[in-house]
């Protein structure tokens, strides 16, 4: 199966501009592809996954891939999508949120694949070095006002009273069409790639492509990352799921995976593992046939996790996941337990209560676990009492500095689910 037909097995082409020829131009030769990432953090989120894993794909299948961090375009802001102008961030910020992408790039693309060595490119190093002057001789003057206004980003803002549209973030077609003439100049890129949400930004760099320099330019995009319910994948009640594992911990990247609904995990198999097609089918039927075993989620979320935080990252979410049904505790950081247990009830003690040893009883009471010393003394002699997933029977134990389950933290449970934590300090 030709690149292009598993790309539309996988749900993954939305449009293109050249739906008859394109397979065929691809399987012509070597091609080089790029797609744009929006720079508004220092991490990449479930959303920019999609495209990224697109690049990867063509690459894996001999193609060249850039992709492109818009240090300049981020001051700015793309409108596609957007109901309000953006906050327009610093250029401070703006190159510590470059250099954070840059480094989780590399993990996805081969660099170091010769002629089809992935390429990473900030368009400010070439727009940057625009005069205002300049940018509408060279550019502005090739863009007809007319196309623009008929772009479904610009149309859907200019109806609204009072948000409407700046100037600035009109302009930032423009600047993004321009990024796929330059590549296409500097590098031979002829095909861009993206989210629905960027075709008019796509075909507008392929028709300013055409007017400056009389080249044909191609553009796909593929379906945005939605649930079965229409909402966004990869948007929790907390927040977005990073891929940085500072923002999102491998624990909650997983988590998220394993939690997925059966309507959203056969399309999340599809378009963001890179599973076999017979797997895939074979999953889809294990789920007709024994949704509760949960298979598709369990790979879904291996492959994913795996992908993004490597095998590493998989063991410690894995091993989260078993502490949070019971495994006992220890070696672990004080920001893991954090992650594993943040919706738990938590406070804070004393360290130096730990010096000469502190009554279990006495901890159980101070926290949700126990109303009560007697309470919590029924709770140890029933058997229920646990440090750090630990049973403890001796209703006069005492717990030490030795009981910490990380640096400051130590994880006390009565019966099967109910958890608190204590942190020393």
């Amino acid at each position: 199966m030709g690149l292009l037909d598993d790309l539309r097995w996988r749900n993954l082409v939305h449009q293109t501009t050249d739906d008859e020829n394109l397979g065929t131009w691809l399987e012509e030769k070597p091609r080089v592809v790029y797609a744009g990432f929006d720079p508004t953090a220092d991490s990449l989120h479930v959303g920019s996954l999609l495209p990224l894993l697109l690049l990867r794909r063509f690459q894996k299948a001999g193609h060249k891939p850039i992709a492109l961090v818009g240090g300049a375009t981020g001051m700015i802001g793309d409108p596609s999508g957007k109901s309000a102008e953006r906050n327009l961030l610093s250029p401070d910020v703006l190159e510590a949120n470059v250099a954070g992408l840059r480094e989780q790039m590399q993990r996805f693309l081969d660099f170091d694949a010769g002629s089809q060595g992935a390429e990473l490119v900030n368009n400010l190093d070439w727009i940057g070095r625009f005069s205002y002057i300049e940018f509408l001789r060279d550019v502005g003057k090739n863009f007809p006002v007319n196309v623009m206004l008929a772009k479904d980003s610009v149309k859907g803002r200019l109806g609204r009273e009072e948000t409407g549209i700046s100037y600035t973030e009109f302009s930032y077609m423009l600047l993004q069409a321009y990024d796929f003439v330059y590549l296409n100049r500097e590098f031979g890129c002829e095909l861009q790639i993206g989210g629905s949400d960027q075709w008019g930004n796509i075909t507008a760099g392929i028709d300013l492509g055409r007017r400056m320099h009389s080249v044909q330019l191609r553009g796909m995009t593929a379906p945005l990352l939605l649930k079965s319910d229409g909402t966004k994948m990869g948007k929790t009640e907390s927040g977005a799921i990073w891929l940085s594992a500072d923002r999102t911990s491998p624990y909650q990247f997983y988590q998220y995976w394993i939690n997925a609904a059966d309507d959203d995990v056969g399309n999340c198999l599809r378009v963001l593992t890179e599973l076999s097609h017979d797997e895939i089918e074979a999953l889809d039927a294990s789920r007709e046939s024994d949704p509760g075993k949960k298979e598709s989620q369990r790979r879904l979320a291996e492959e994913l996790t795996k992908l993004v935080h490597g095998p590493d990252g998989v063991a410690a979410a894995v091993r989260a996941t078993e502490i949070f049904f019971g495994a006992e505790i220890s070696d672990l950081s004080d920001a893991e337990l954090g992650a594993i247990f943040a919706d738990v009830p938590s406070c804070e003690m004393p360290r130096a209560d730990l010096a000469a040893g502190m009554a279990l009883i006495d901890l159980l009471a101070a926290t949700p676990l126990a109303k009560s010393k007697g309470e919590a003394r029924r709770t140890i002699q029933q058997g229920g009492a646990y440090v750090n997933n630990r049973r403890v029977e001796d209703v006069a134990a005492q717990v030490t500095e030795a009981d910490l389950a990380s640096e400051t933290v130590m994880v006390l449970r009565s019966g099967r689910k109910k958890y608190a934590l204590v942190k020393f300090v």
